[in-house]
């Protein structure tokens, strides 16, 4: 157990006194221009903005359809009582 902890504290100040270890690389390459790639990836987001705005204003800009009115069923809007504001609905066009 104590050779293990003393090896593994070995083993650490080695890679600290290497040069290579110095430079943390994380996920990205060496030598991969990171302001390029940032430009790269903002233009591509201004071309989707663009392109989804232009696409949605054509899709809005469409017609859609228009249904026929349903038949007027007899069991549609029966009242059997009248209401508190008087004979007609509160959002309905009064026919007096």
């Amino acid at each position: 157990m104590a050779s293990a902890i003393v090896r593994s504290a070995l083993r650490n100040v080695q890679l600290r006194r290497s040069p290579a270890s110095s430079a943390r690389t994380f996920s990205s390459s060496k030598g991969v221009d990171d302001a390029h790639e940032s430009a790269k990836w903002e233009k591509i987001t201004y071309a989707g903005i663009t392109g989804c705005t232009i696409y949605a204003c054509y899709v809005l800009s469409k017609g859609h359809a228009h249904f026929e009115e349903p038949p007027p069923y007899s069991y549609l809007h029966i009242r059997s009582k009248e209401f508190p504001w008087g004979p007609d609905g509160l959002f309905e066009v009064k026919h007096h």
